[in-house]
Order: structure tokens, then C-alpha cells, then sequence
């Protein structure tokens, strides 16, 4: 019996170290060598798509056969560019059975040395339905980087030769490696350091989540700081950090419970994209012959009604759709379906990488709308509670409504769409704060803004702001005036949306000296730089109205963070009166009272007219003074501004 234990034993102690001894061979198998070029640069198991198109780019390699020896993937097709020798298209299969690790693609050309590329299938960190979204519980703090904080110097210049990606295989130098902060569309020296040491304060004031403008390289010879001609869709400007950075962001705002928004661009590149001197098919750009012969550029006509209007010509259309944006943002052909794939596994391999809580996509009404509803479906099929903000830059409520989720519109259009963007409510609350009282101007404009409502599918999922980075700053848009800017964000922060704030918003920074000059918009903020006269993170240096600014949106935030009736309340708003105007935010055993007085003379109002909301004998908190309010006949104003008050009187 003892020699069958030892025998065993000896069995059991080969088995194991063969096993050891094959998993190290496997292991070793990899030969941990790369081409120029494969993207997605790596891709997970256990997604609910099991197919994965690979764009592999390297000197001659569409002349190439490939293949894969890993259990559970498989190869579906290959296709060779039709225009370029250094293109490949690879359709992978990940078969349920496939396990996380990694494998070498194959590439074998008769004549030619065997060229091997190591790829990487993932574990994913958590379940797609985990990925949570943002939504009307959260305030999104909106922020330009390299006009935020500088929080590593040694970034400024992407130093002298910049590595186009994390894993160091290439290196290019980068046309814009100056700071000067006294130019307005030059580079600052802001970067994603900069954003996380600073997180405590964003959380302090009460914000949830970030929204930063792009951080992917935008190798470009100037005005590359605001980050929307993007050069490498898989890289983070090393003038801002790199992606152990903005990985460290997300987890620190996860941490405290907050919420990273990635702003993408699916229209449009910058004209420096490694891929505009080597382009893999004809239709890859938008008029891309005119740019290939240097010819005229065809710029948009940026009639963005096309998309809707019934009655548009095939030439509005196509100039809208195909235009190029500017002349240095080639537009991207979405309608090629190499580009439509490349688009999308880009969106989700952020999401999946960086852990996002939410996607912002850049001038959505632009590119292709098929291809924009493929793109949307497939990310919310992925992530069934995520979330994504798509701008349309549009006054007109009725071309905001028609992209978001569920619209019934008569083409019959299905957008996959979340949020859009409220452009309508932020010009219906700037000048219905700043006109005078008439009965077609003023605050009716909000009211009626509002009423609106009955158009959109969801008005608690579109996203309302009062400036950003790219209209005029709402101070300055105010006429300087803090009663002004006061009632208007109480307002916005009271409203069934999401709302964003602009960064230095909350100090009354302004761009008044031109206003709507986008360099001047994304003006530094006091603080972020060593040296700086003034510091808003700390109060130092603040002159006592940006102090009380400050103070007044750190107040409002914090209090709308824990408000239900504001989250999901019903609402309920009366036709202005008398220069006043009340709007009511209604849950379970809280209601929120928003009241905007623009007459400058003391004025009392007859409550008798609010009775069906039923505040009628109870006592109500200011939210602001903590004074105490019993609902009775009348109620009394002093000065003109704002009054915030609530039933939860704790």
C-alpha cells in the first residue's frame, strides 16, 4: 500500500511540474514581437460581441497570409487594403471558451522572413452591466486640461522625443512643444495631474463627474491644446500624461464615488493622423480625392437640418454630412466599414480600459446618422446602463429632440441615443434672465423654453449648461451682473436635466474682453500654475465677489446632490407674473421651491395662486440663509434674485 502512495505520489509530482513545465512553454511561446501597427492594441474576453476587427499596419504586409494557434479565436477573414501594401484587416472570432493571455498573429509572405506580432486578450474587471452612466442625480464639472492645473512640468514639452504609444514602440517628435501662457490658443502646460490632485476640490464643491475635453495626441503644428484633431486615437498626448495617468483619474474619482466623461470625435482627425500619408482605401475621407489631387477642400455647409428636414436637397445633405469640418479635421467616411468598425471598437476599448462613466460625442449631427445610431447601439448594447452626450448645436428644440432614445420621428430614425445637449434651454435662460419684463420677452422665455418638454422623449437625460468651452462665458454673457449669473445657475441646477458646469464658472471668470473668442473662453484657471497671483482651489488672492460666488455654487450643488424632488421629482411651474416666476420640483415628502424675482423694488406675491401645489401651512428651509418660511397667503421680496427653498427642513 505504501509503494501505491509513493507511486502516486511520484505520478502526481511529474504531472504537476509537466503541467508547470507546459504552461511556462506556453508562456514562452510568445515571441513578444510587434509590428508597426495593430488596433485595437489589445481586446478582452467575455464581451457580448464575440467578433474583433484588427487593422494591422505595417511595410508591405497586405502581401502576407496570417494565422493564430490560441484556443477559442479564430480567424474570419482577412482583407488586404485596396490601396495601400501596408494595410491588413483582420475579422477575429473569441469564442465563449477563450481565456485571457496572449498569442502571436502569424504572418507568413513566400520570399519573405516570417513576421510575428504578440497580441492580448484581457480579463474584463467587471460585468458590462456594471458600467453605470451618468444621469439627472449628477453635476458634471466640464474642464479644458491644459488650461486647468500643471501639475508636471516635465510634460510641458511631451519632452524632446515622445513615444506614440504606452508601450514605447515608436517615437515621432511633436510639432508644438512650446508653452506660452500669454497666448490664448498656444499650449499652456495644463495636463491630467493636474485634474487628479485636484479632485478634492471638485468633489468639495459638489460636482459628481468630470467631463475633460480630448487628451489624445493632437500632433499638430499649432493650436493643438483643445484637443479635437486627434492624431492617434490610441495614444494620450504626452503633453498631458500618459494612460497610467488618466487610468489613475478615473480610479481616484471612483474612489469617491464620482464619474469620468471621455469627449470623442467620430467626424473627424486631425490632417496630422499617422494615417493621412498612407491611407488604406479610396473612401476612407469624406472627398478625399480633392484632398489627395490638393485640391479644394469642400468645407460643411453646417446646415444641420438636413438631417431632418423632409423637404432637403441630396446636395444640403451631402455637404453637411461630408463636408470637411475645418480644414485641418479631415472627416472620416463612417459609411466604409473597416472605418465604422475602427470607430467603435475605439469607443469601447476606452470605456473597457479606462473604466468611463460616460461618453461626450463631439458634433454628433456631422457624420453619417446611420452609422452614428450603429455607433450608439453597439456601445449601449455592450453597456446597457452607460451613458453618452451627444452636442447638437442647435437653438431649435425640435433637432435636439430627434436624437435622443425612443424619439418617434417621422422617418421613422432611431438614434440609440441617451442625452443630447440643451443648447435651447442655455440661450433661453441667458436672455430670459438678462431682458427686460414684456410679454414676449424676459422670463416667459424660460417658461416657455421649459414647456418645450412635451417634445423630448426623457427631459431628465439631456444635458443643460449655461456655457462650456465653446460658447461665451455665462458672466460675461450676464452683463458681469452676480444676481444675474446667480438666479440663472439656481435655475439650470433646479431644472429635470443633467447639468454641466464650465470650469471657473463658479468664480464668475468671463471672456469679456471678446467675448466668444474660444481662446479666451479657455482662459487658466487661478491656481493651476506655480506662481499664480490668485489661487481659486485655496481662496487666496479671490476678491470677495468670486468668494461668494464660490461659495453660492458650492452651497447649490451640495444641496442638489442629496435631493430627490430635484433627481427625479415631478415638476410643476407657473406662467411667469409680476417679473416673478416659480418653479416646483415634487417627490415623496420633499418639494423644492424655486422662485426668480427681477424686480428691484420690494414686492410681495399672493400665494393663493400656487395652492394646488400644496405647501399651504407648512414650513419651509431656505436653502441658502437656513431661515425658516411657513407657506401662508404672501410671500415677500426685498431685492431681485433668487430664493431656494425646500420642506426638508434638516
Amino acid at each position: 500500500m505504501k509503494k501505491i502512495v509513493f507511486l502516486l505520489g511520484v505520478i502526481l509530482f511529474i504531472s504537476c511540474n509537466s503541467n508547470e513545465t507546459t504552461n511556462q512553454q506556453l508562456k514562452a511561446a510568445v515571441s513578444d514581437q510587434f509590428l508597426d501597427r495593430v488596433e485595437p492594441t489589445n481586446w478582452w474576453v467575455g464581451m457580448k460581441n464575440p467578433n474583433l476587427q484588427l487593422l494591422v499596419h505595417h511595410p508591405n504586409i497586405s502581401k502576407y497570409s496570417v494565422s493564430i494557434n490560441y484556443s477559442g479565436v479564430s480567424i474570419a477573414k482577412v482583407t488586404p487594403s485596396t490601396k495601400s501594401k501596408n494595410y491588413l484587416f483582420v475579422d477575429l472570432t473569441i469564442h465563449k471558451t477563450a481565456k485571457a493571455g496572449k498569442f502571436d498573429l502569424l504572418f507568413k509572405n513566400e520570399g519573405s522572413e516570417d513576421l510575428l506580432h504578440t497580441y492580448e486578450l484581457k480579463q474584463r474587471e467587471k460585468p458590462s452591466d456594471q458600467y453605470k452612466g451618468f444621469d439627472s442625480s449628477d453635476a458634471i464639472y466640464l474642464i479644458t486640461p491644459d488650461r486647468f492645473a500643471n501639475a508636471d512640468v516635465t510634460n510641458d514639452n511631451g519632452s524632446v522625443n515622445s513615444k506614440t504609444n504606452d508601450t514605447g514602440t515608436s517615437v515621432y517628435f511633436l510639432k508644438e512643444t512650446t508653452i506660452n501662457r500669454t497666448d490664448d490658443y498656444a499650449r499652456h502646460g495644463g495636463d491630467i495631474k493636474g485634474i487628479t490632485n485636484h479632485i478634492d476640490y471638485i468633489y468639495d464643491m459638489g460636482f459628481t463627474a468630470i467631463w475633460s475635453t480630448p487628451l489624445l495626441t493632437n500632433n499638430m503644428p499649432r493650436s493643438s491644446y483643445h484637443g479635437y484633431a486627434i492624431t492617434d486615437l490610441y495614444e494620450i498626448d504626452p503633453r498631458f500624461g500618459n494612460l497610467a495617468d488618466y487610468r489613475a483619474l478615473a480610479d481616484k474619482l471612483r474612489e469617491k464615488g464620482m464619474k469620468l466623461i471621455m469627449d470623442q470625435v467620430a467626424n473627424h482627425c486631425g490632417s496630422e493622423h499617422w494615417w493621412m500619408k498612407d491611407l488604406p482605401f479610396n473612401d476612407w475621407l469624406n472627398y478625399q480625392e480633392n484632398f489627395e489631387q490638393k485640391g479644394d477642400l469642400v468645407r460643411s455647409n453646417h446646415r444641420r437640418t438636413s438631417n431632418q428636414d423632409i423637404y432637403a436637397s441630396n446636395i444640403d445633405k451631402m455637404g453637411m454630412q461630408d463636408g470637411w469640418f475645418v480644414p485641418t479635421m479631415p472627416d472620416l467616411n463612417q459609411r466604409n466599414p473597416f472605418m465604422a468598425n475602427y470607430i467603435i471598437q475605439n469607443s469601447i476599448w476606452w470605456i473597457e480600459t479606462i473604466g468611463l462613466g460616460g461618453i461626450r460625442q463631439d458634433t454628433y449631427p456631422y457624420p453619417d446618422k446611420n452609422f452614428m445610431s450603429n455607433w450608439a447601439g453597439a456601445i449601449m448594447n455592450e453597456y446597457p446602463n452607460f451613458s453618452i452626450v451627444g452636442e447638437e448645436w442647435s437653438y431649435n428644440p425640435l433637432l435636439v429632440g430627434y436624437w435622443q432614445r425612443g424619439a418617434k420621428n417621422k422617418d421613422g430614425y432611431e438614434s440609440n441615443l441617451k442625452s443630447t445637449m440643451d443648447f435651447p434651454m442655455q440661450k433661453a435662460i441667458i436672455e430670459g434672465i438678462k431682458e427686460e419684463e414684456s410679454w414676449g420677452t424676459g422670463l416667459v422665455k424660460i417658461y416657455e423654453g421649459l414647456a418645450n418638454d412635451f417634445h423630448y422623449t426623457t427631459p431628465k437625460d439631456i444635458m443643460v449648461f449655461l456655457d462650456n468651452h465653446d460658447e461665451g462665458r455665462m458672466f460675461t454673457a450676464l452683463e458681469e451682473d452676480i444676481t444675474k449669473a446667480k438666479m440663472a445657475l439656481s435655475y439650470m441646477l433646479m431644472l429635470p436635466r443633467i447639468p454641466q458646469m464650465y470650469y471657473g464658472t463658479e468664480i464668475l471668470m468671463d471672456d469679456t474682453a471678446n467675448h466668444g473668442d474660444h481662446g479666451l473662453i479657455r482662459t487658466d484657471f487661478p491656481g493651476g500654475w506655480s506662481g499664480d497671483s490668485m489661487n481659486a482651489f485655496t481662496g487666496k488672492g479671490l476678491p470677495s465677489e468670486k468668494l461668494e460666488m464660490q461659495s453660492f455654487v458650492k452651497t447649490m450643488l451640495n444641496f442638489r446632490k442629496n435631493s430627490k424632488a430635484i433627481h427625479v421629482g415631478k415638476t410643476l411651474h407657473f406662467a411667469p407674473l409680476n417679473g416673478t416666476y416659480f418653479l416646483f420640483r415634487i417627490a415623496d415628502n420633499e418639494t423644492v421651491v424655486h422662485i426668480i424675482n427681477k424686480n428691484e423694488n420690494p414686492l410681495s406675491i399672493d400665494l393663493k395662486r400656487y395652492k394646488e401645489v400644496g405647501l399651504t401651512g407648512k414650513t419651509l428651509r431656505n436653502v441658502l440663509t437656513g431661515e425658516e418660511f411657513v407657506w401662508g397667503d404672501v410671500i415677500s421680496f426685498k431685492e431681485k434674485g433668487s430664493i431656494i427653498l425646500t420642506t426638508k427642513l434638516d
